[in-house]
């Protein structure tokens, strides 16, 4: 099996992210109902996008965060198409990834139905661990990582990167603590709040939260369609943020556009509930578009929203006042990115609405 590098390897400049983990096409199917056996289903919508840790890379990348992945790519057609759309389209640094002959690509059908979702997915692991792809890390701000993977995010820790950690979903329902050992020297957590709780055996968000907390710097308890509250031990602050009304279409990916946000937030020392607030915008944005990352928003889509908002809020919108009130800290931050916003990405065939 034959390995390339994916571009030049050379000086290593600080990077203001590093990921690593496993890249999939992601094709997902939305505005249908549920399939049975023998039976045809036609779906409303459709798109394909890199997805995996791609829909994570996106997400910060479009926030203006130079973000460094560590991946397997096969040389079959789906690794080329997601490798050119993660480094020419949304300008990842691939450097430390590697393309792999007699590998497939692992590919992931999402089905969106019934105000929920099924997947399917096949795949093999890679043929390389990701610490060997890594290799010495680069300098980086920040590393968001999960907690029952490969820990390769260990040196970059070390060097001292902020770590963002997640868990996933544990399938045997055990909801082994010693998972929770892994927190060291991590400054962040954010789990569910089902997750939250199992794993500290609590009974609710809020115990969960202040148990995390003793774990943590900044532990965050996502809500779901009720938002998120969060604990900064590093400034004293406690928030929370109610999650907003929008349509939802498609949820692939929202959970990474708000770690991207609170990332974002975090690294340009904003106010705790800012970063809550920010990041449940983006996740919001994201949910009304299809194809996983690439419903990630940019600094343009978000600029976008802002003109809206003030224009419904003042032709008389009290909704929207609302919202303008509580989202005051967004043009200063708006004026730090203009000319280098980006907007969303088509999610069939991707390209970018602009740049």
């Amino acid at each position: 099996m034959e390995a390339t590098n994916s571009t030049p390897a050379g000086h290593d400049p600080v990077v203001d992210v590093l990921l690593a983990g496993m890249v999939f096409l992601d094709i997902v199917f939305t505005d249908m109902h549920a399939p049975c056996p023998g039976h045809e289903v036609w779906a409303g919508g459709m798109g394909s996008s890199p997805g995996g840790i791609a829909n994570l890379a996106t997400a910060t990348a479009r926030l203006d965060l130079s973000t460094c992945l560590v991946a397997a790519f096969s040389d079959d057609g789906y690794g080329r198409w997601c490798r050119d759309i993660l480094q020419r389209q949304e300008r990842v640094d691939l450097s430390r990834s590697r393309t792999f002959s007699d590998w497939h690509s692992p590919v992931t059908v999402s089905l969106s139905y019934d105000g929920d979702r099924a997947m399917v997915t096949h795949g093999h692991d890679s043929p390389v661990p990701l610490a060997e792809m890594l290799g010495t890390p680069p300098g980086a701000r920040a590393v968001i990582a999960e907690l029952q993977a490969e820990p390769w995010w260990l040196g970059a820790r070390d060097a001292g990167a902020l770590v963002f950690a997640d868990v996933g979903w544990d399938p045997t329902e055990v909801w082994d603590r010693s998972v929770l050992d892994r927190l060291d020297g991590c400054h962040a957590f954010t789990p569910n709040e089902v997750e939250a709780m199992a794993y500290t055996r609590t009974d609710s968000p809020p115990a969960a939260l202040a148990a995390l907390a003793e774990r943590v710097p900044l532990a965050v308890v996502t809500l779901g369609a009720r938002g998120a509250i969060a604990v900064d031990q590093t400034t004293g602050e406690q928030a929370g943020v109610t999650a907003l009304d929008v349509p939802a279409i498609d949820p692939t990916g929202a959970g990474d556009v708000f770690a991207a946000a609170l990332v974002a937030g975090t690294l340009d020392a904003w106010p705790l509930a800012d970063r809550l607030k920010f990041a449940a915008l983006a996740a919001s944005l994201a949910v009304q578009q299809f194809g996983g990352g690439l419903a990630a928003p940019g600094w343009g889509d978000i600029a976008d929203w802002w003109a809206r908002t003030m224009q419904r809020a003042d032709a008389g919108s009290a909704a929207d006042a609302a919202l303008a009130r509580d989202y005051g800290f967004l043009p200063g931050v708006l004026s730090r990115h203009e000319g280098r916003a980006v907007r969303r990405a088509e999610a069939t065939i991707a390209q970018l609405a602009d740049v």
